[in-house]
């Protein structure tokens, strides 16, 4: 049985103030939920801030991204030493804004991956098509071959680690969402790449999200399909209230 993991990427919003008000909220909103692995993603600034509100509760503490080296002369980097040191347990990597605007590529995810793991940190990795793909009908081909070089070199042991968030970027704040069949379609083919990669063990148990125009009024049908285990939420994890609703309406599916 795979436990739920539902996230909340804050992006870039959020001054420290703002970030431990939003914190406290959903630590009382959401104090009693123990079967789903509950995950909020503050910018760098607010991370030992938001750690120190949510220490000994149920809500985990991730980042936005991490540099792949310890340390060293790379200016407005953050290494995953310092991502630990201020409380994270998870930290997201390859998210397609990070691809898209900071020229992140897979070969990069693959080294920031290797990295994470080394700081005892959970990565959320992250892969999908752009819209122009999918009209062309290669989003397998795509997700293929981001998962081939985001893994490379990962043995079994460590990909068992991970968490594999499928984004599909026309979907990401544009308010569009992937019908569950087309989630799940896609979720499948990712599990049925791990297995091949790995094994059926490993594929069976290793979590999968859906990111994209995450709502409460979708979550339940989404996270209802077989292969769907969360979601990495955007903008509605900005909102206490949105995020707690989608946390609560996740706990209706009974996974």
């Amino acid at each position: 049985m795979r436990k739920l993991i539902i996230a909340g990427n804050w992006k870039m919003f959020k001054t420290i103030l703002e970030a431990i008000d939003l914190a406290n909220g959903l630590k009382r909103n959401l104090f009693d939920v123990t079967t789903i692995d509950i995950v909020i993603c503050p910018a760098f600034t607010s991370l030992a801030e938001v750690y120190e509100v949510i220490s000994g509760s149920n809500l985990q503490l991730g980042a936005q991204d991490m540099h792949w080296e310890e340390q060293g002369a790379f200016t407005g980097g953050v290494s995953g030493l310092m991502v630990k040191d201020a409380g994270a347990d998870f930290v997201i990597l390859g998210h397609s804004e990070r691809r898209i605007y900071f020229g992140e590529t897979s070969q990069s995810v693959n080294k920031k991956i290797k990295a994470a793991l080394k700081f005892n940190l959970t990565p959320i990795v992250c892969v999908g098509e752009n819209l122009s793909q999918r009209e062309e009908n290669r989003t397998f081909e795509v997700i293929k071959q981001q998962l081939e070089e985001c893994l490379d070199a990962i043995e079994k042991e460590e990909a068992r680690k991970l968490v594999i968030a499928y984004e599909p970027v026309w979907a990401i704040g544009t308010g569009k969402t992937a019908l569950p069949k087309q989630a799940q379609e896609v979720h499948k083919y990712i599990r049925s790449l791990l297995v091949k990669f790995y094994d059926e063990d490993l594929a069976g148990n290793l979590r999968i999200q859906y990111g994209g125009s995450v709502k409460p009024e979708n979550i339940f049908q989404l996270i209802s399909e077989e292969d769907i285990d969360g979601a990495l939420v955007g903008g509605a994890s900005l909102d206490a209230e949105l995020f707690t609703s989608i946390v609560r309406n996740s706990l209706k599916v009974g996974k």
